[in-house]
Parts: C-alpha cells; sequence; structure tokens
C-alpha cells in the first residue's frame, strides 16, 4: 500500500511538532508521499522530482520578499511536491498569509510546525518506512521488467508488451512518438488500447529510472500522469505516459516505469531504429563537444548533412527540462538553419546549425529572435555562439556559448542575465558579450577589478554612498551610443533627470567623456562591472 501524507500526518514523529494544516486540505488525503527532505534553499525546487514531504526551518523565508515566498510556493507545487512543513516560532513568528493563500490555490498542503523538533528524527523514521516500500516497488519494477523482456523475445507487439507493466500497476498506459503519434497502449487491464481522452503531459524533472526523463505526476481528471521519455541509442524517440488511477499507487509506476525504459527502447530500436543521420548528428555533436580533431568532424559532417565547409553557429540550452525543450528546439532549427543536429548532454541540450552562406548573420538572427520567443522553464538559460566558418571551428563556437553561460551564472555580466522576453528564460547572443568573454578569457578576476576600479571608482562609491544608480545610468547610456533621450526612455526617467544624473556622472569622471580616449575604457569598465 503507498504510503501517504495523512498516514504521515498521525505518526508519533510528526504529532510531536504541534503540526496544523494551513493550505490544501483537500490533496491531503490522496497524496502519496516517496521520501523526505530538509532544505532552506529557496531554489530546491528543480532538484525535487515530485512527491517530497519537504522540511524548512524558514530562514530563508525571514528575509525573503512576499514574492518570493509566492514564488517558491509555486515552484515547489509545479514540481509535484507532496507537502511543504514550515517551522514557526523561533525565526519565522509565523507563517505569511501571502503563503498560505498561495498553497490554497496551487492545491500544495502547508502544514507548520508550533514545537520545535529535530527535523532528522522526522526524516530517520518516516524515510525508513518509504525505504521499506521502494524496495517493494524495486522489485514488482523488475519483475515488470522481465515479463516485457520475455514478450519482447517472443515478438510480441508494443501493446502486448504495455500490457505487462498496466497490468501491474493496474494503470492506462500509452507509447507515442515525439511528434505525437501513438505507437501503443494498453489498458488497465494489461490488454487493449488506451481509452480516449485519458490525462495530459505535465512540466519536466529528473527521472528515476536509468536513461529515462520523468515528470512529476500531476492530478488531472482521470488521475495523476506520468510522463517518462524513452530514447533510442541516446536520441528521444518516444514518450511513456502512465495514468494512474486515484486510488493507484503512484510511486510504483515511477518507479516500474522507470526500470522498464530500457526495454522500451529495444522494442522500439526494432520497430524503428534512428537513422543514420540522427545517430551521425549525435556522433558529431559529441566530437563538437568534446574538441576532437578536425579531420574526426570533417569525417562525421557529411553523415550529419552538416557541409564540412558550411557557416554554422552552436546553441546550448541549459534546463532541468532537456529531453523535452530538444523536440521544440529541433523545431525551430529546420525554420532557421539549412542543416541542423541537436544531442542531450545531461542538463544542456547542444545544438549545430548550418546557415545559407549568403545572409548568415541575418539567419542568425532570426534564430536568436525565434529562441527568445520559445516558452521555457523558469531558470532555462540559452546561448547563441558566434559564427563559424567550417565544421573544424565549430568547437570555438560552442565554446563561446558556454563561456557566456557561465558568465551569467557567475553574476559577471552585468545586465545580459535578464530575461529577454516573458517566457521565463535567458537567451544570451554571445556576439554581444565579446568584451566580457575576452575579460574572461586573458584577465584574470583582480585584474578586471582594478581596471573596474581605475575607471568607475568615484562613481562606484557614489552609488554605494547614496544607494544611487550612477553605474547602471552610465551604462545605459553608453550601450545606447550616447544617446540620452534612448537611455532615458529605457531607464523610465525624464529627459531632464537623465540630464542631471550625467552631469553627476561627468563630475566623477573627470569631465564629458565624449570625443576622449576615456569614452571607450569607460564603456568596457561599465561591460565588466558585476552587477
Amino acid at each position: 500500500m503507498p504510503i501517504r501524507l495523512s498516514d504521515i500526518m498521525n505518526h508519533a514523529s510528526f504529532t510531536a511538532a504541534d503540526p496544523v494544516l494551513r493550505a490544501g486540505a483537500a490533496a491531503v488525503a490522496d497524496t502519496q508521499l516517496r521520501w523526505v527532505h530538509s532544505s532552506e534553499v529557496l531554489d530546491i525546487a528543480p532538484l525535487l522530482s515530485g512527491g517530497e514531504l519537504l522540511l524548512t526551518g524558514g530562514d530563508a523565508l525571514v528575509t525573503a520578499s512576499d514574492a518570493r515566498r509566492v514564488e517558491y510556493i509555486r515552484q515547489l507545487a509545479e514540481r509535484g511536491v507532496g507537502a511543504l512543513v514550515v517551522e514557526t516560532g523561533q525565526r519565522l513568528a509565523s507563517l505569511p498569509s501571502s503563503m498560505v493563500r498561495a498553497a490554497e490555490q496551487a492545491g500544495l498542503p502547508l502544514i507548520e510546525f508550533r514545537k520545535v523538533v529535530p527535523f532528522v528524527g522526522i526524516m530517520q523514521a518516516i524515510n525508513s518506512m518509504l525505504v521499506s516500500e521502494s524496495v517493494a516497488h524495486l522489485r514488482r519494477a523488475d519483475e515488470a521488467s522481465h515479463e516485457m523482456a520475455v514478450e519482447l523475445a517472443h515478438g510480441s507487439s508494443l501493446d502486448q508488451i504495455l500490457g505487462v507493466l498496466a497490468g501491474i500497476l493496474d494503470a492506462t498506459l500509452e507509447l507515442s512518438s515525439v511528434s505525437g503519434v501513438t505507437l501503443g497502449s494498453a489498458g488497465p487491464n494489461g490488454t487493449g488500447p488506451r481509452p480516449e481522452g485519458t490525462g495530459n503531459a505535465g512540466t519536466g524533472s529528473p527521472a528515476d529510472g536509468p536513461g529515462s526523463d520523468e515528470e512529476p505526476g500531476h492530478p488531472g481528471a482521470d488521475g495523476t500522469v506520468i510522463n517518462i521519455d524513452v530514447p533510442v541509442r541516446g536520441v528521444p524517440s518516444a514518450r511513456l505516459i502512465i495514468t494512474v488511477p486515484a486510488d493507484g499507487d503512484i510511486n510504483l509506476a515511477r518507479v516500474a516505469g522507470g526500470r522498464c525504459v530500457d526495454i522500451l527502447s529495444l522494442a522500439l530500436l526494432q520497430r524503428m531504429p534512428p537513422g543514420l543521420k540522427e545517430v551521425a548528428g549525435t556522433a558529431l555533436l559529441r566530437a563538437v563537444s568534446s574538441g576532437s580533431q578536425p579531420w574526426r568532424l570533417q569525417q562525421l559532417s557529411p553523415a550529419a548533412g552538416i557541409p564540412p565547409s558550411a557557416t554554422m553557429v552552436a546553441v546550448v540550452v541549459r534546463t532541468s527540462t532537456s529531453q523535452q525543450l530538444r523536440v521544440a528546439m529541433d523545431k525551430i532549427l529546420k525554420k532557421s538553419a539549412q542543416q541542423s543536429a541537436s544531442y542531450v548532454d545531461n542538463a544542456e541540450v547542444l545544438a549545430l546549425a548550418a546557415l545559407p552562406f549568403d545572409g548568415a548573420a541575418a539567419a542568425r538572427a532570426e534564430l536568436v529572435a525565434a529562441l527568445e520567443e520559445l516558452p521555457v522553464e523558469a531558470g532555462t538559460m540559452t546561448a547563441v555562439g558566434p559564427l563559424a566558418v567550417g565544421i573544424e571551428n565549430a568547437p570555438w563556437s560552442l565554446s563561446e556559448a558556454k563561456v557566456a553561460l557561465d558568465l551569467a551564472v557567475n553574476g559577471s555580466l552585468r545586465a545580459a542575465a535578464r530575461p529577454a522576453s516573458d517566457t521565463g528564460g535567458v537567451v544570451l547572443d554571445v556576439e554581444n558579450l565579446a568584451v566580457e568573454r575576452l575579460a574572461a578569457q586573458h584577465l584574470d578576476q583582480g585584474a578586471r577589478q582594478d581596471f573596474v576600479r581605475q575607471q568607475l571608482g568615484p562613481v562606484l562609491d557614489h552609488d554605494a554612498r547614496r544607494n544611487s544608480q550612477l553605474l547602471e545610468t552610465l551604462a545605459t547610456w553608453l550601450d545606447s551610443g550616447c544617446n540620452t533621450a534612448q537611455a532615458a526612455r529605457e531607464l523610465h526617467v525624464e529627459r531632464q533627470s537623465m540630464h542631471h544624473r550625467l552631469q553627476r556622472i561627468f563630475e566623477l569622471c573627470g569631465g564629458d567623456p565624449r570625443g576622449t580616449g576615456r569614452l571607450a575604457a569607460l564603456h568596457l569598465a561599465t561591460r565588466l562591472a558585476a552587477p
């Protein structure tokens, strides 16, 4: 039997904390748990897989803004977290009403601990129960995998192979291609087609099973839907959709679905092996990423459909939903590039696009614009490398894109780490970051800081003393080509106010830099000044 949140709330280790359910009461009875975690990190959601009971002492919530607290709740709910427990009393006097409202709206059980208890005691007591349950799940999952392997060996259809797993899970299964074509299905009785209108896809998350990308289960009209990607030779080729009824075992479905991915991959390999071009594209991007010798790249390039002499550009995307995002990326590449190849490397999607010889710069700009409009998960970061002529220069384009991403993650880009649109992600055009890339690769941190201090010391001191924004004002003005009216619009200030700010900056920097050699130095310093 699955272990539910309602069972845990009556456990002795839990009741000792004087718990009170503040939100999400309607979901308690049906919420199945898979593990108990303790964390004070507000950005923990991407590391969770769904079904967790998350304990926090509220240290980070004390100093967080109301908006950040609400976002914390929203992210946990989207990841399918089973429940959030917040300890109040010492650091956090009470649960903020904004969090309670957000949890109720999201259907996330929110529990307040009114007494201080060691989290480690709760985790040991409850996780020991969950481990016992997991052992039983693994045993049944291995049985399912073995039975499916027998069906595969006997030449059974995909429906029959899926029927074995559906029968054990008492769930509805569908295996579909990345384009949405149904390849096989099985009903709760283990055989027969999948009923119409069953379930929808959720949002991405790391997998339990080897070689799979599982999405956290989300309740739907027909039960909880779990999506698991099925690759063939490392290429995402299908998706297993498991719809677990309300009284079914969600954790068993997750474990068994992940365990059976290899069998389904073999079954797909027999029926729809990836073509030479797709396999060669994967091999080419692996070689580009590892910096292989030019002769190796020239050998693989034609088989992947990319002319060795083409003008190309590399794209790197860092996201927790890499397998799912690759499908959308491929659609963009088909429109923007003459030939392309893509590859998923853990949490990164790597792509190489061959652009038209005439108009490569314009085609690259169109690719950047299309990526900026691509809806992605919050926190996703994309970098488009510089144009490279010839496959032997593709590793350079890829490495420059990765350098830009590293700079953004480390906070070394003054303004580039802001979302380009409301899609929730960041797209970095490496061509606009030549100064930052050059400094990162050829100047150490101390030299960069000294240069910034030499050029902008009085401005930085003024901002620190008066909490002003003269550095941002100067940087925006310089980026606009010293266009005062345009800079004022970008900063949302009156033109007269902009003139006053610039006058103060000029006084601090030794005069108006226009027409002098100091202009370039100031612009370089503002680009190197971290946020």
